[in-house]
C-alpha cells in the first residue's frame, strides 16, 4: 500500500504541476479516466492528454490527496481536496471528494469519482 500511495501522491503532484507525461507514466496505455469536467470517460493516454489540455485552457484545477484507504475489493480510495479557479484567479469551487483507483501491474487501470462523501 505504501508504494501505491507514493505513486498516487506523485501523480497528483504531477497533475498540479501540469506534467501530463509524469501522470501518464503511471497509467496503463488503455486507462479509463473520468471526465469530471464535461462528463463521461476518456480512454487511453491520447484522450487523457486531450481532456486535460482542454480543461487547463478553461480552468485551473488543483487536487490534493488528504486520505487513503484500501477497499475490500483491492481498489484504493483517495479522499481529495479539490479546488478550481478560473483563469483570472477567481474560485469556482472547492470541496472534498473521493477518487477510487484500480491498479494492474503496478499502474493505474482506472479511476472513478465518488461525490458521495
Amino acid at each position: 500500500m505504501e508504494a501505491i500511495q507514493k505513486l498516487i501522491e506523485q501523480a497528483y503532484d504531477d497533475f498540479n504541476n501540469r506534467n501530463i507525461d509524469g501522470v501518464l507514466n503511471v497509467m496503463l496505455a488503455d486507462v479509463e479516466w473520468p471526465n469530471g469536467w464535461e462528463g463521461g470517460y476518456v480512454v487511453g493516454h491520447d484522450e487523457v492528454r486531450d481532456y486535460w489540455t482542454r480543461q487547463w485552457r478553461e480552468i485551473n484545477p488543483v487536487v490534493k490527496p488528504i486520505g487513503f484507504r484500501q477497499l475490500s475489493d483491492g481498489r484504493i480510495e483517495v479522499e481529495v481536496l479539490q479546488s478550481a479557479k478560473d483563469l483570472h484567479g477567481q474560485f469556482l469551487f472547492e470541496g472534498k471528494i473521493k477518487h477510487v483507483y484500480e491498479f494492474e501491474d503496478g499502474l493505474i487501470k482506472s479511476m472513478e469519482i465518488d461525490n458521495g462523501l
